[in-house]
């Protein structure tokens, strides 16, 4: 049977608008990102989407956003973190190298790409294996990037990373098809789009 997973970057943080490093370490949601939150909820709701489970990363920042999207109840998972980026956690992300990162933050105590992929792939592939069709995952910026790239080569041409800017803004929305073990992106709903959609 076809299921269907909404991955959701969480809001913007307050570190995210002090353009800090921010892995397993954490900071509030903004004003704004509290708003984008919002804007994700009323986007399923005027789609008519329910979810059957709902999940988030341990981290604050994506259960507040959950709790804006949907009042459901939730649960919270340490596989859902973000990459560890080790000693760089809060400092500024101009020590960030070029992308891709690669296996950088490991001389500074942090996460393995591949490792840290993987954790995210057997993550998601557990959750599908629960009960309902409809799950909703509140997570961070490079969790779905890895997860994305993970599977581009089942996505639909159009939202392969060859042909979209590997750029997730907050809030972001993937929306994947899952069957038979496999993930196919088919479609990505922006935070810019939601406000589109709203205002026409």
């Amino acid at each position: 049977m076809e299921k269907t997973l909404y991955l959701v970057r969480h809001g913007e943080t307050l570190f995210n608008a002090q353009h800090k490093i921010q892995g397993w370490c954490d900071s509030p949601l903004t004003k704004r990102g509290i708003q984008q939150a919002k804007i994700a909820g009323q986007y399923f709701r005027w789609s008519g989407i329910t979810f059957d489970q709902a999940y988030c990363s341990t981290s604050e920042r994506t259960a507040d956003t959950l709790e804006q999207i949907t009042s459901q109840p939730y649960t919270r998972l340490k596989g859902l973190k973000e990459w560890h980026f080790g000693q760089l956690e809060g400092e500024s992300e101009t020590l960030n190298p070029a992308l891709p990162y690669q296996d950088f933050f490991v001389k500074f105590g942090g996460e393995e790409e591949k490792a840290f992929q993987k954790r995210a792939v057997d993550t998601c592939n557990d959750l599908m294996q629960q009960r309902g069709n409809t799950i909703l995952v509140v997570t961070h910026g490079a969790f779905c990037g890895q997860f994305r790239k993970f599977w581009d080569r089942y996505s639909r041409p159009e939202y392969r990373t060859n042909q979209q800017s590997r750029q997730i803004g907050n809030c972001c929305i993937f929306k994947y098809e899952y069957h038979e073990k496999r993930f196919a992106l088919c479609e990505i709903i922006n935070h810019e789009e939601q406000v589109k959609r709203m205002k026409g």
